[in-house]
């Protein structure tokens, strides 16, 4: 996979905008110089200002604007940091280390009908990506209620279908049984989202014997790798901790399916 973790560096950055679009989700835009390095899948650490929080928070980079120097984080408030920057203006500014991570690769899907899963905060991520796929794309989103978000942005690129748990907009369920339910059919994966969804997807893939690359959500500490606090279970040793695992910051978090024990 082709690693990209050599342009991090912290920067500060100033907010251009943010604004609410679902229960407990925010859309914000960032004006940062390191857009021109992100690519579908990386993510980047944000500082909160209150020094208590400590430790930087990970999000993915839901949109890049490389043209205006721009990255577009869609994020949930999980706790103080998020909450913290959920009261972030126009101008105000922000320190974040970036790039991070690997992303997705945008080689593997050339001449293929590839399947976007995104499930709940995992869904962010799959803009950027849809952006820079140039395949067939069928776009498959799961939420939890009618609380929808970010599906026009993706419509733009391909069809989109909606899964509900509650059965309120689209399939009654979660993403898998919008594959079934419309009989789709695709040559590669690319999801983002929860556990359990993505045990599913490669479960699936390799019933029908195709690949799938997933992206972990783990919680991280560094970010850089160094502190071992996000790893996971791997068929090869890794040459850092000489033991079966991974580190999702810097060796992820985008993995083959059949890569990582989940």
């Amino acid at each position: 996979m082709d690693s990209r973790t050599a342009q991090k560096k912290k920067v500060k950055t100033m907010v251009v905008s943010q604004k609410q679009i679902a229960e407990q989700i925010y859309d914000l835009w960032l004006e940062a110089e390191l857009a021109q390095d992100a690519h579908a899948g990386q993510f980047v650490a944000v500082y909160p200002h209150n020094a208590a929080t400590l430790l930087p928070r990970p999000i993915s980079i839901c949109e890049v604007n490389r043209e205006q120097g721009r990255l577009r984080l869609v994020y949930r408030i999980a706790g103080k940091g998020t909450e913290e920057f959920s009261t972030y203006g126009s101008g105000d500014t922000l320190e974040i280390l970036g790039v991070l991570g690997n992303g997705f690769p945008i080689e593997a899907a050339k001449g293929k009908r590839v399947f976007l899963i995104g499930g709940g905060i995992g869904i962010p991520p799959m803009l950027e990506l849809a952006k820079e796929l140039e395949a067939e794309k069928h776009i498959l989103l799961g939420y939890r209620n009618q609380d929808l978000f970010l599906q026009d942005d993706l419509g733009e690129y391909g069809q989109v279908y909606i899964a509900t748990e509650d059965g309120s907009v689209g399939v009654q369920g979660n993403v898998m049984d919008i594959i079934r339910v419309n009989e789709l059919h695709a040559d590669l994966i690319m999801a983002c989202g929860p556990m359990p969804m993505l045990r599913a997807i490669k479960k699936y893939a390799a019933e029908q014997g195709i690949d799938a690359y997933i992206s972990l959500e783990e919680r991280m500490a560094c970010g850089v790798g160094a502190c071992l606090g996000c790893v996971c279970k791997t068929k090869e040793i890794d040459h850092h901790s000489h033991v079966n695992n991974a580190r999702i910051c810097t060796d992820g978090p985008v993995f083959e399916a059949r890569e990582v024990e989940i």
